[in-house]
């Protein structure tokens, strides 16, 4: 399987990232496995031009920007994971970027509508300062949304609550990363 991992974290050795190469770690076992750091792309947000409209196979933004190539690993992967820290409720600045200009990924026709990531696997990463119900309800209910949109299918998702210091998660990373890899080899 290929499983495509997006980092959203501004910290590039924080939370996020330690549980997420726990995770990497295990599934590249088994699988192809690439990670894109999105705080270390050059992706602007959408401007809401719909020119990304015209081309009804290719997301085809107009920006000159890293998501176009960001774009198509997702579309070419069988499992794209989506991994942030929970900020003020949802996804990092960086992050929400990317989901914003998924917008692209859909194509509006006579009003119909096609994916060109119909059915594709996701899974969501998160990780919070916090406990989960409070902090981590909104942005896993913006991810399921979003998914929905794009007719995408959530594999699971996956919480780390009171997160504080990396160096602090040593049990708890692994047993999230061992959670995560038990649910991709479920859809194997």
């Amino acid at each position: 399987m290929k499983i495509l991992t997006l980092c959203g974290s501004p910290r590039r050795k924080g939370n996020t990232s330690t549980v997420l190469s726990a995770f990497e770690q295990l599934a590249s076992k088994n699988n192809s496995l690439e990670r894109v750091d999105i705080v270390a792309q050059n992706i602007k947000g959408c401007i809401g031009c719909d020119n990304c409209q015209k081309n009804k196979r290719h997301p085809a933004c107009i920006q000159k920007d890293d998501l176009n190539n960001l774009l198509q690993k997702i579309i070419t992967a069988d499992l794209v994971v989506y991994a942030a820290p929970v900020y003020v409720w949802d996804f990092p600045a960086q992050m929400k970027a990317v989901i914003d200009r998924h917008y692209c990924l859909l194509k509006w026709k006579g009003g119909k509508e096609s994916s060109l990531v119909e059915n594709k696997k996701t899974m969501l990463l998160v990780t919070c300062g916090g406990d989960a119900e409070n902090n981590a309800d909104l942005i896993r209910l913006i991810f399921e949304r979003e998914m929905k949109y794009l007719h995408c299918q959530v594999i699971d998702e996956f919480v780390v609550p009171n997160c504080t210091l990396p160096s602090k998660l040593s049990s708890i990373k692994d047993e999230m990363a061992t959670k995560m890899n038990e649910a991709v080899v479920n859809i194997s």
